[in-house]
């Protein structure tokens, strides 16, 4: 069997690098520019899903969380009626460079996929869409604290 999540890890790490370093004058690091996207994207987002959309565990996502608030990234709301829901919502300082962080992530896309006609690049989304259902069956199961077979 070939080994293609390898290379599934070296793109995403390859791609994550890159960021890291190109978004390092804007004061974020370690993937924290996913962070300010969703948030940019989904405002008023609560914690939990944002670590379920990165598929991270929820320290994790506390931790980068809690630094993009302290640097002014994002701020914190309690949900009317639920005091325990924290709301996530972009600053000023995360509306004015999310569109330089979309066009990067537009970019990478463009260039992962140069040479690819409409019909590949269909096929590779809709591929790795099901690739990504089949490993989110087992994150889910394992988050929960049960084990893998092998």
């Amino acid at each position: 069997m070939k080994e293609i999540l390898r290379e599934i890890g070296a793109i995403a790490r390859a791609l994550d690098s890159i960021s890291n370093i190109e978004f390092k004058e804007l004061d974020l690091t370690k993937g924290q520019y996913l962070y300010v996207i969703r948030i940019c994207e989904n405002p008023g987002i609560i914690q939990e899903k944002v670590a379920e959309l990165l598929k991270v565990d929820r320290t994790t996502a506390s931790r980068a969380i809690k630094k993009l608030e302290t640097k002014g990234f994002i701020e914190k709301r309690i949900e009317q009626g639920n005091k325990k829901n924290k709301l996530l919502f972009p600053t000023a300082k995360s509306l004015d460079i999310y569109p330089f962080l979309k066009r990067e992530g537009e970019y990478s896309n463009a260039r992962a996929l140069e040479g690819f006609s409409s019909e590949e690049i269909d096929s590779i989304h809709s591929l790795l869409t099901r690739v990504l259902h089949n490993v989110e069956i087992d994150w889910e199961e394992v988050k929960k604290g049960h084990k893998r077979q092998y």
